[in-house]
């Protein structure tokens, strides 16, 4: 793959710059943002490389935020600002200088009265926060001093909690213990329900060639946008392409025994039908140590059911998406050269319109 030097950049202008919103929050979304940076032109007087190949794109990156435990939870406790972990990941992901802000940003304190548990990343944005008096406007200012690859809102300003309504119909309050929850999912929703979105999300939304969803904890990271007012509706009126990802895996507490089919019922039940282009499944197989070492932890790769799936009225694309580690992950080279696919497609969509 053919990399510009900055010299080169400054000559050569991307012909069309695509225009991408991603949905979501967790390690998921942070993949995603990781494989597209790349392909975002560098700032004014930057010396990060970037791929010499067209199109360019944009991206925004609209996260979610109702995390309650952890780091995260204590914060936002103690300090009545919003959850900053999954923006944090974020961030890092999209940073210039990727390694050196992982390693700052994810540093996690180990001892000291108050600090430990505390990542520097969390800490950094609670202090911004109050500096500025507002957590958009923290993330804002963030994401300019650390010269981020495109920009990220939190998917609402409004301190809002995550309550799920089981199978068994008990009720669950706070992101942390419906993921641990045994019982099946029939629902989420948002204490207090009325969350306003910021106005640059739905500007962002209406503009954007193409709009992805995931990939990342259905119940927990994905849906939870799809809650704040007005996004369904701006998710309906752009001409946008919309792609979901599909997980890779069963997520124990959340996600046991779902298909690709139940994951899209679940977004329609939240926001309804009609919007969705796109379904994006994985075909590479998982390899047989991994299936063990994931089966005892009670998980299994998602099950590609089409049948259901179109009957649900969307496409689905099937490509090798998976990545092995450690763990089960997306590729983010394979999801952002997919994504760019579906951007044109929308480019050209919009040229329709």
């Amino acid at each position: 793959m053919e990399l510009c030097g900055p010299a080169e950049q400054a000559n050569s202008a991307p012909a069309e710059v695509l225009r991408i919103v991603s949905i979501g929050g967790g390690t998921g979304l942070s993949a995603l943002l990781h494989g597209l940076k790349r392909y975002v032109p560098p700032r004014p007087g930057s010396e990060r490389t970037a791929v010499c190949r067209e199109p360019a794109a944009e991206l925004t990156a609209v996260v979610t935020v109702t995390d309650d435990g952890g780091s995260s939870g204590r914060l936002r406790r103690e300090f009545a600002v919003l959850p900053p972990g999954d923006i944090r990941n974020c961030m890092v992901a999209l940073s210039e200088d990727e390694a050196l802000l992982s390693r700052l940003f994810q540093y996690r304190f180990t001892r000291g009265r108050g600090l430990k548990g505390h990542s520097f990343g969390n800490l950094f944005l609670t202090a911004l926060t109050h500096v500025t008096g507002d957590f958009p406007q923290a993330v804002r200012v963030s994401s300019d001093v650390l010269a981020i690859a495109g920009r990220i809102f939190p998917s609402t300003a409004d301190n809002v909690t995550l309550e799920a309504v089981l199978a068994d119909g008990t009720k669950v309050q706070g992101e942390t213990r419906i993921s641990r929850s045994r019982s099946r999912i029939r629902r989420v929703r948002l204490r207090p329900p009325r969350a306003r979105p910021l106005p640059e999300t739905l500007e962002a939304i209406a503009q954007a060639d193409l709009v992805t969803l995931g990939p990342g904890s259905l119940f927990t990271s994905v849906v939870p946008n799809l809650l704040v007012e007005g996004i369904p509706e701006a998710l309906r009126r752009s001409p946008a392409v919309k792609a979901y990802f599909v997980n890779l895996m069963w997520q124990p507490g959340e996600t046991m025994h779902f298909t690709a089919a139940d994951h899209v019922e679940a977004l329609f039940r939240h926001a309804g039908q009609g919007w969705l282009d796109y379904v994006i499944v994985n075909t590479r197989p998982v390899s047989p140590q991994l299936r063990a070492r994931y089966a005892r932890r009670r998980a299994q790769p998602v099950e590609v059911d089409m049948e259901r799936l179109e009957r649900l009225g969307v496409k689905v694309i099937a490509r090798e998406l998976l990545q092995e580690g450690e763990k089960v992950r997306h590729d983010p080279e394979a999801v952002a050269r997919l994504a760019l696919e579906l951007a044109a497609e929308g480019r050209r969509r919009r040229g329709k319109v």
